[in-house]
């Protein structure tokens, strides 16, 4: 099995698990079956579900799969791994409970502990995010979930990244949940540069998005995150000729570390 067929199987799982996904986030009388993680963090019915959907067509490949949702895999067996999935079945469950549309699906394929392939979906919108080394960075503005389109089909209907949009001075995006005083730093002294600088927050794995197609310039992160939060962007993102480093700005970050909470990093 090739490349491109990887990244059709990733496709459809993605876009199959946002449709699991907006089942529950478009019944009025469903309350999601919040629960607390052990890091605090929300965990719903809709995550679970996204999680055993990807994983059932994910299974079909020869690659083991880590999954935030899935059970901890000790590190002496993950050391072995050369490819595998890197699933974030629902990114932003913060927004999905506030119901704001910004939460996605984030599958990516990790090769030597570097992201060589991504999907992101983001199911209240229909968008798609899809990349490889081989194929380049798109996106498709408007999925159709009851139609199975071909590969060739997909990639017919796209927009190749980065795309061409026009905009003055520096535009950052930063997170809507997660801001830091950090950030807040970083963010000032980019505007000691002289440049108008416009600020867009946003949610989950779209603000390595809007850096990747061109909407963004750049997209700082000083707060927590883990491997599966940044996967597929970081894969989109190198596809569409940007790059996710270390604050050294030089330095790409890597998959499959013992430890992995991601570092601080910076996406341009």
């Amino acid at each position: 099995m090739n490349r491109s067929n990887y990244l059709y199987i990733a496709i459809r799982a993605a876009v199959d698990a946002g449709k699991s996904i907006m089942t529950i986030y478009n019944d009025p009388a469903a309350d999601f079956g919040i629960e607390q993680k052990t890091d605090q963090s929300p965990l719903t019915q809709a995550d679970k579900d996204a999680h055993q959907l990807i994983t059932t067509i994910l299974s079909t490949t020869p690659f083991p799969i880590l999954s935030e949702e899935g059970r901890e895999i000790p590190y002496k067996e993950r050391a072995k791994w050369h490819t595998f999935w890197l699933v974030d079945p629902l990114d932003g469950t913060k927004e999905f409970i506030k119901r704001n549309g910004e939460f996605t699906v984030n599958i990516a394929l990790i090769e030597q502990g570097v992201p060589v392939l991504g999907v992101i979906y983001i199911p209240a919108r229909k968008e798609l995010y899809f990349a490889s080394e081989a194929t380049g960075a798109f996106k498709v503005v408007k999925v159709d979930y009851n139609h199975q389109p071909s590969i060739e089909e997909i990639k017919a209907s796209a927009i190749r990244l980065p795309m061409k949009i026009g905009h003055q001075g520096i535009v950052v995006v930063a997170s809507r949940s997660h801001q830091s005083e950090e950030t807040l730093r970083f963010i000032e002294s980019l505007k000691k540069q002289g440049k108008p600088l416009t600020l867009i927050n946003s949610g989950s794995s779209l603000k390595i998005c809007l850096v990747a197609e061109g909407s963004a310039d750049i997209y700082p992160r000083f707060a927590p995150t883990m491997e599966w939060d940044t996967a597929a962007g970081h894969a989109i993102a190198r596809a569409a000729g940007c790059n996710m480093y270390h604050l050294d700005e030089k330095t790409p970050l890597s998959y499959n570390k013992e430890d992995l909470h991601n570092p601080w990093f910076i996406v341009k």
